[in-house]
C-alpha cells in the first residue's frame, strides 16, 4: 500500500489527466494517506501541492496543520492563497500568527489588496477568529432583512450599503452577483464595469474613488427580487495592520 500511495501522489503532478483520478484515490484511502503526502509534497511542482491541499482539504485531517503551513513560504501565490484557505477551513488555530506574517508579507511585496491571495488571507484570518470586518450599522440591518440563506444583500439596496460603507471609510474592493431560483444560487456576470485604485493614494481618496465606481455599478446592476450582491470591502487597518 505505501508503495502504491507513493506513486499516486507523483501523479498528483500530472496535470493532464492522471491528476485528478489520483486525487479520488487518495481522498478515499483518507487519513492513513496523509503522512505520505506531507512527507511528498517537496517533490511536487505547483499543481501537484495544489491538488494536495485539494485532498488535506477533503480529507480533513489536523496532522496537514504544518504542512499547510509550510506553504505559505512557497514561490507560487496560488499556493499560498490555497494553503491559507485550507487552514482556515480545517480550524488550524496555530496558523493564526502564520497568516498574519503571510499577509504582511503580501503588503511588502506590493500585492495589490483586490488580488486574490491577499483577499483569501484575509478571509482565512476572518474565519480563524483573528480579524473583524467592519460591517456598518445599516448594512448589518439591511443584510439580517434578507433571507436566511442569501448569498449577500438584495441588489436593490446596493446603492445604499455602498454609501453607509463608504461613510464608515471602507473601500470596496469589488461585487459580485448571484441569482436565486428554485432554492439554487447561481452566479452571474455584473456590469462589466471593471476599475483600478490607486493604492499609492491616500485613504480617504481610496474610499471615494471606490464609492464612485460602486455607485456606477449600483446604477446598472439588476435589480429584481432574486437578485443578491455580495460586496468585498477593507478597512484601512487591513493595509496597516500593527502586528
Amino acid at each position: 500500500m505505501t508503495a502504491h500511495i507513493e506513486r499516486l501522489i507523483q501523479q498528483l503532478d500530472d496535470s493532464t489527466g492522471p491528476s485528478y483520478d489520483a486525487r479520488a484515490e487518495l481522498i478515499g484511502i483518507g487519513s492513513d494517506a496523509i503522512p505520505a503526502i506531507i512527507d511528498g509534497l517537496p517533490s511536487l511542482g505547483g499543481f501537484g501541492q495544489l491538488t494536495s491541499i485539494e485532498v488535506f482539504e477533503e480529507v480533513a485531517d489536523p496532522r496537514c496543520g504544518p504542512a499547510l503551513i509550510a506553504l505559505l513560504g512557497s514561490d507560487d501565490s496560488t499556493v499560498r492563497e490555497w494553503a491559507a484557505m485550507a487552514l482556515a477551513s480545517l480550524q488550524i488555530d496555530a496558523a493564526v500568527e502564520p497568516l498574519r506574517r503571510a499577509y504582511r508579507a503580501c503588503l511588502e511585496r506590493a500585492t495589490p489588496p483586490d488580488w486574490s491571495e491577499p483577499g483569501g488571507i484575509r478571509w482565512a484570518l476572518t474565519e480563524l477568529g483573528d480579524r473583524s470586518p467592519v460591517v456598518p450599522p445599516l448594512t448589518a440591518r439591511l443584510r439580517a432583512t434578507a433571507a436566511d440563506d442569501a448569498p449577500g444583500w438584495p441588489s436593490a439596496r446596493f446603492a445604499e450599503i455602498i454609501n453607509d460603507l463608504a461613510d464608515h471609510a471602507q473601500v470596496i474592493l469589488y461585487s459580485q452577483f448571484w441569482r436565486v431560483d428554485a432554492g439554487r444560487t447561481y452566479g452571474i456576470s455584473g456590469t462589466g464595469l471593471d476599475w483600478e485604485l490607486d493604492w499609492a493614494g491616500p485613504w480617504e481618496h481610496l474610499v471615494e474613488e471606490s464609492r464612485t465606481w460602486s455607485l456606477l455599478e449600483a446604477s446598472e446592476a439588476p435589480a429584481d427580487d432574486n437578485i443578491f450582491v455580495a460586496p468585498t470591502w477593507i478597512d484601512r487597518t487591513d493595509l496597516c495592520p500593527e502586528r
